[in-house]
């Protein structure tokens, strides 16, 4: 099953910026915007993603999610974790997770994860409103391109 969402307006937001590299050169580096969404198309969570190349995967593109928003959860940044998967023994809340215990988290077990659940359709990601299929499709990065997660939530009784 595809997932196309028709006349949902998407803001956009990529820039982008130079990052100074160890032989002291600067390399640009580019600026996304990633959007948890709702299935109709309501925001629920933004951030920013930094990439060195205009060209990523799917796979890249969760691994650098999932790593950043667990290394801000560790370093304090945010007091509730807003990751695109639930932590083991994390209790879900609408847009968040409380971790019991205020433990850190394992970035690794976090990606592990989200690639599960990107490859069991409980997690879709969107660019430009076009559903990616597997981990190995590609991203290019261009003004007016935004990518959406929706996580899908399995129906009760059914």
């Amino acid at each position: 099953m595809r997932f196309v969402r028709q006349n949902v307006p998407l803001v956009f937001l990529q820039s982008q910026t130079f990052v100074v590299d160890h032989s002291g050169g600067a390399v640009m580096s580019t600026s996304l915007l990633v959007r948890d969404e709702t299935t109709s198309g309501q925001t629920v969570h933004e951030s920013v993603i930094e990439f060195l190349t205009e060209r990523v995967t799917v796979r890249e593109l969760i691994r650098s999610r999932v790593y950043q928003e667990v290394q801000d959860y560790n370093r304090g940044a945010d007091a509730t974790f807003r990751g695109l998967v639930q932590p083991e023994g994390g209790i879900a809340r609408k847009a968040s997770t409380d971790v019991v215990g205020n433990r850190a988290i394992d970035w690794e077990v976090q990606y592990q994860r989200a690639v599960e659940a990107f490859e069991s359709n409980q997690v879709l990601v969107l660019l430009d409103d076009r559903q990616l299929e597997t981990l190995e499709d590609e991203i290019v990065i261009r003004p007016g391109s935004a990518v959406s997660f929706l996580k899908l939530t399995p129906l009760v009784g059914g």
